[in-house]
């Protein structure tokens, strides 16, 4: 196992898989670096050094009591940068990672980052307000964090089936897929999985948006439920100055998964451009 040391201490678990450019890809909430393996596979068989860890408090990194505001994250983003030695990487957020690429890009000035890609990404902004009205009701992060309070595991079976789509109609998923997603969020500390919540639905990545000076592509499902493309993938796509979109026709939140061989595809054209 490798690990690499924040700040404060906290050991942040790392996959590094084989060699060439580094893309550093961050995964969303509630999983860990396991939700990226097709993808790392692919990049890593296609000539790049594929690197994703666990973001603190889930998987199998340390669970401090702290730390989950997107300032303390992105400071372990930049850790991970440091102590694996990296120069000119190609920064991949998924989900709640998006927004450590963001704030990445603007509390570290982008070192070392040659490229930037957002996937399902919650950037911009995820709150409706009156500036904000594509957003989400408060109330619904509301509702989310006392289900989790009252019963994670059911809460965690009913949310991956939405996240990837799934219905009486629709089987994009399996039920073992779902099965494994849940068991990678219950990996996580309690803690981490509620203040991560509230940190990725009242975090507002607007400021950052001009700080994104590398090309960047941003790829999101028009029927994510999720995270909806309009207030994210479309609003960030609009701020980022000459970011790419990419919409998948139909496609839920989870499309690591529902739309794993493209996803693949379109990362890797990406990286070789």
């Amino acid at each position: 196992m490798h690990y690499v040391t924040a700040g404060d201490g906290t050991q942040l678990y790392v996959k590094d898989w084989g060699s060439g450019p580094p893309v550093i890809l961050l995964h969303g909430w509630p999983l860990s670096s396991d939700s990226w393996d097709d993808q790392a596979m692919a990049i890593a068989e296609a000539g790049f050094r594929a690197i994703a860890y666990d973001r603190r408090g889930f998987g199998r990194s340390s669970q401090p009591w702290t730390g989950y505001d997107y300032n303390t994250l992105t400071d372990d983003l930049a850790a991970v940068i440091t102590q694996t030695g990296v120069q000119d990487a190609a920064l991949v957020g998924f989900s709640m990672g998006g927004g450590e690429v963001a704030r990445y890009m603007s509390r570290h000035a982008g070192r070392s980052v040659s490229k930037a890609a957002l996937i399902s990404s919650v950037v911009p902004y995820m709150r409706q307000t009156d500036d904000n009205p594509e957003g989400t009701d408060q109330g619904v992060f509301v509702e989310m964090l006392q289900a989790m309070k009252d019963d994670r595991a059911q809460f965690f079976a009913t949310f991956f089936r939405e996240f990837f789509g799934v219905s009486l109609m629709s089987h994009p998923a399996s039920d073992e897929v779902i099965d494994w997603a849940r068991s990678m969020a219950m990996q996580a500390s309690l803690k981490a999985t509620l203040e991560c919540a509230k940190s990725f639905a009242t975090t507002d990545f607007r400021p950052d948006l001009a700080a994104f000076k590398v090309p960047t592509l941003i790829i999101h499902g028009n029927e994510d439920n999720t995270v909806p493309i309009d207030a994210s993938g479309r609003a960030a796509a609009k701020g980022i100055a000459n970011a790419r979109l990419i919409e998948y026709d139909g496609a839920p939140h989870g499309v690591q998964v529902t739309h794993k061989d493209r996803l693949s595809d379109d990362l890797i054209d990406f990286l070789r451009d």
